[in-house]
């Protein structure tokens, strides 16, 4: 009988680096993985190997056994060292969180009488994202805290949670490497909203207008499931609010009326998307154009870059269809 004692060369891809190894046939599937816990810093105890999609997990095998061939490609998942250092550190604060939070609950409040109006900002800290929290296992969770912490502080997303009652317990991230192809996906209508931050080579976030605008979408499942027309209506609504506030802001307008017009003044890079489109088959703006007739036209320009590009959103959205997932 003959032993095949030729070395089988391979490549393991992690977080867009590729490593190449050279093992044995009869090596252990636990070799391979001792390797790459002193190459890449993930213990072999959370590795996850896939082979053509296919989870290799029997760490007795040999690689021969587990069906890998010269040339193979492996991607490997798995947090390291140092990111589960820091979740078991997140979930410890977590923990101590909740028992100081049961503690004040099992004491006797006083009554405390109140003596000024106080509804409104309890309204307020009702309506918003109740809590943020990266991802610690993937890289620089501090930047994507940054990003997810403007998005909840954003005047115009607070605004627009405000006159909609919108309250969201968390308001975190998709990983690109566990949900590829969702930008976004909300959980029980606003249990939970999840936001694809990250580029899929984990070398930077996404665009802030771009993620926002995802969130936009998101916040309109709390209220509808569904991509039928009254999500598309309601959608349409918010981004239009969005867009009205950041308006009324740059113009130093403090009171936002009921339509565009009221407050509504056409900036100079909407004036120019405005004049360089052909709405509806109708001709371009003209210079003699009155200002209604410029702000109409910037309006539908606008809203007609908004409804394509939420049309584009609706494949990556993994709130409602068949690519919906519970959490």
């Amino acid at each position: 009988m003959t032993v095949n004692t030729k070395p089988i060369s391979l490549t393991v891809t992690y977080r867009g680096g590729a490593y190449p190894l050279s093992l044995l046939p009869d090596e252990t599937l636990s070799a391979l993985q001792a390797q790459l816990e002193a190459l890449t810093s993930v213990p072999r105890t959370h590795q996850k190997l896939l082979l053509k999609g296919r989870k290799l997990a029997d760490e007795t095998c040999t690689l021969a056994q587990t069906g890998l061939k010269d040339g193979a490609k492996v991607q490997l998942l798995g947090p390291t060292f140092e990111e589960i250092g820091g979740l078991r550190k997140t979930e410890d604060e977590q923990a101590k969180r909740e028992r100081i939070l049961r503690e004040r609950a099992a004491k006797p409040q006083a009554k405390v009488r109140s003596t000024g109006p106080s509804s409104s900002a309890a309204i307020s800290s009702k309506y918003r994202f109740h809590r943020i929290e990266p991802l610690p296992h993937l890289p620089n969770p501090e930047s994507a805290r940054s990003l997810l912490q403007r998005l909840a502080d954003d005047p115009a997303i607070r605004h627009v949670m405000q006159n909609h009652q919108f309250a969201v317990g968390l308001l975190t991230e998709l990983a690109p490497h566990e949900h590829p192809g969702l930008l976004g996906l909300n959980v029980n209508a606003g249990q939970a909203i999840k936001l694809r931050l990250r580029t899929d080579r984990y070398d930077g976030l996404r665009t802030y207008k771009e993620v926002r605008r995802v969130l936009c979408h998101e916040l309109t499942h709390n209220v509808h499931g569904d991509h039928d027309n009254n999500f598309k209506e309601l959608n349409s609504k918010l981004n239009k609010e969005v867009a009205q506030y950041e308006e009324a802001v740059s113009q130093g307008t403090h009171h936002l009326g009921e339509s565009w017009g009221d407050v509504y003044e056409p900036s100079p890079g909407l004036e120019a998307e405005a004049h360089g489109h052909v709405l509806g088959g109708s001709v371009p703006a003209s210079a003699n154009d009155s200002v209604e007739e410029r702000r109409r036209r910037v309006l539908e320009a606008t809203m007609r870059r908004l409804q394509k590009e939420e049309e584009e959103l609706e494949q990556s959205c993994g709130t409602a269809g068949p690519s919906a997932m519970a959490s």
